[in-house]
């Protein structure tokens, strides 16, 4: 008999045991508690835009007479120098002597040909081809373009008018392009557009950031954003967002383990914020633990018996709320 006793106060004190180890893992595990530690680490504050790779200026270039193309000199993307002979053309003129010197053999367009000289198409400033409009043997007039030339590519940025007060002549900026997400450039602010769009009721102004250097995979008209960097710092204490909370009174808290276990609020003043850091200029310092808590969630229980059956009770107000 005192042998089955003891069984059953044994197998009871398990089941408490148990029964309370589980309470305090399910209450642990329903607060959501995460501790993160104050590192040092660069922080940036950025304005992001869309916009496009553009020339800085673009050059079309047409014929000086109507006539025809007689030989081409360049290719889209090579680089010229003002002056250098792109193509030749002739006259009209020209192009219908020469036709006929070709029916009379090569002695008589040979003759017209050293006579009569074509003329030069010329690049008027120094960059590159973006564009070659024409073949050998068209004939063209004065309205059409026969080459587009571009002295720098640069990129125009769409700021909104809730950002372009941060933007600044010199500031430095990081572009990326759709079509090359993994190449990153660097550049600088050259120029703010005076005059806006309005874009569905949106205020937007362009910003030229001229890249520091120009890749070979840069196109006019592709889709690039960027990034412009207002304020850097290196060394700086950085936490997460979420661990920062923002008081009524426009400070800033952090939760931090207390000597007794339970979680204490802490004051800090903050700097730099970007999307997931934020800079913590006092208040903590390096290697600092903070707590990030989630209330727990009490899931809501049905009533024991039905509200419209006899004798049965209403349900808790408190049932279904949030553990503050």
């Amino acid at each position: 008999m005192k042998k089955l006793m003891f069984f059953i106060l044994s197998l009871a004190l398990i089941i408490t045991s148990g029964c309370s180890l589980y309470n305090k893992f399910k209450k642990q595990k329903g607060s959501g508690s995460q501790v993160v530690v104050v590192t040092k680490g660069t922080i940036k504050q950025t304005v992001e835009a869309t916009g496009s790779v553009s020339p800085l200026n673009r050059v079309e270039i047409k014929p000086p007479m109507s006539g025809r193309i007689e030989k081409i000199l360049v290719n889209e993307g090579d680089k010229v120098v003002a002056g250098q002979v792109l193509a030749w053309m002739s006259s009209s003129d020209r192009a219908a002597i020469l036709d006929a010197a070709r029916s009379q053999g090569p002695d008589q367009l040979k003759h017209w040909e050293d006579d009569y000289k074509p003329s030069p198409i010329v690049a008027p400033l120094s960059g590159v081809i973006i564009l070659k409009n024409i073949v050998v043997g068209q004939t063209v007039d004065s309205s059409i373009v026969l080459f587009a030339m571009s002295d720098f590519l640069i990129v125009l940025g769409e700021v909104d008018e809730s950002d372009i007060g941060h933007i600044q002549i010199g500031m430095p900026s990081t572009i990326t392009l759709d079509a090359y997400p993994n190449q990153s450039i660097d550049g600088k602010v050259s120029d703010i557009l005076y005059e806006g769009k309005n874009v569905s009721n949106v205020i937007t102004y362009g910003v030229k950031v001229k890249p520091m250097h120009v890749p070979p995979f840069f196109r006019s008209q592709m889709t690039a954003n960027i990034s412009f960097v207002v304020m850097k710092k290196d060394d700086a204490l950085l936490l997460p967002v979420i661990a920062v909370k923002d008081m009524p009174d426009g400070s800033k808290k952090v939760s931090i383990p207390g000597q007794n276990g339970k979680p204490e609020m802490h004051d800090i003043t903050t700097g730099i914020e970007s999307n997931d850091k934020i800079e913590v200029t006092s208040g903590l310092q390096e290697g600092d633990k903070v707590l990030i808590t989630r209330a727990k969630y009490v899931t809501q229980q049905g009533p024991q018996s039905s509200p419209l059956a006899l004798g049965g009770g209403r349900p808790s107000s408190t049932q279904g709320s949030r553990q503050k």
